[in-house]
């Protein structure tokens, strides 16, 4: 059997396909290939149940879906579900199965504070997708494989122990201020290494020049694998919603995760292994306006922020220190 599995972006959401892709291998023994776009390909790359890895730029070219058109897939398995794969499905001519976004669940919840959403996780949700195929999660939680030529540049971390902090997130309202994660960097005993991409990179100077040498900044200096690397070698990872924290359950590692404007009941919260349970969520609880969205704002929408301004620092210190 051959299956186009199809999840266009972003490093998180591609992480938590993973045990579609990890079941349909193993439990059908298929020929698992997935379509995303290029600058994501390197999450799958290294993953040994998916035999190929298909990417496109913007949108996928002629010259692309003829050559998917040509593997003439058995099921098409879109984990995206919006009008770009729909018009791709409808090139390709395959039979396929799409995933239930739940979109109008979330407009409620957002907009009217009304929770009709399943008290289930992302995860089961996109294994419903292949049941039909037979094929049922297997408890063993979410890939992420690091290459093994992956290294560390020399001379840049910390000694062991250190804490991982992943300050970045795609939207502003998911992320901490930078005068609260100054905070709680200074109340850490422990060393703290700061993870984040180029656009991270002079909050991550600011933040450590602030809180003196127990403090490495790394924002913009490591690849997506280093940064993964760095968190498997961390003692704990400290993380807003976004990216990395899924990367570090795909590496089971102990998680405190820090929501702002949106919230674990959208069921993508820290997701690990069954019968592990390593996360701790920090969120402001009984705001009126939260969740202001289900992907986050550049702003907040009220003017207050309280959903990050709120934030007990000794509370997120202390499940840092009293765990180490």
């Amino acid at each position: 059997m051959k299956i186009l599995v199809l999840r266009f972006s972003s490093i998180g959401d591609i992480v938590l396909t993973t045990p579609v892709v990890r079941c349909l291998k193993k439990q059908l023994d298929a020929d698992v290939h997935y379509l995303t776009k290029k600058p994501f390909a390197a999450i799958l790359e290294s993953n040994p149940y998916c035999n190929q890895v298909h990417t496109f730029d913007k949108d996928p070219e002629a010259e692309l879906i003829h050559q998917l058109k040509s593997e003439r897939y058995d099921w098409i398995i879109d984990l995206n579900h919006n009008l770009r794969s729909f018009r791709l499905k409808m090139s390709l001519g395959r039979t396929a199965r799409s995933f239930n976004k739940l979109n109008l669940e979330k407009w409620l919840l957002v907009n009217t504070g009304w929770n009709l959403l399943p008290n289930r996780h992302i995860v089961d949700r996109y294994m419903d997708t292949v049941k039909h195929l037979g094929v049922q999660y297997d408890g063993e939680g979410l890939d992420y494989f690091i290459p093994p030529d992956v290294s560390l540049p020399q001379g840049l971390m910390p000694p062991t122990p250190f804490v991982a902090f992943a300050i970045g997130a795609t939207h502003a309202t998911k992320r901490l201020p930078e005068a609260k994660i100054i905070a709680i960097c200074q109340s850490l005993r422990h060393s703290v290494v700061l993870l984040g991409g180029n656009a991270e990179a002079e909050e991550g100077q600011r933040i450590a020049a602030a809180c003196g040498p127990h403090v490495t900044n790394l924002c913009g200096r490591l690849s997506l694998h280093q940064s993964a690397l760095a968190a498997q070698l961390a003692e704990k990872v400290i993380t807003h919603d976004t990216g990395l924290m899924h990367m570090a359950a795909a590496l089971r590692k102990p998680i405190i995760s820090i929501w702002g404007s949106t919230v674990p009941a959208f069921g993508m919260y820290p997701f690990y292994p069954t019968g592990m349970q390593q996360n701790t969520s920090m969120e402001v609880r009984d705001l009126a306006c939260r969740p202001c969205s289900k992907i986050g704002h550049t702003q907040c929408p009220k003017g207050h922020f309280r959903c990050m301004q709120d934030q007990d620092v000794s509370a997120i210190s202390s499940s840092i220190n009293s765990q180490g």
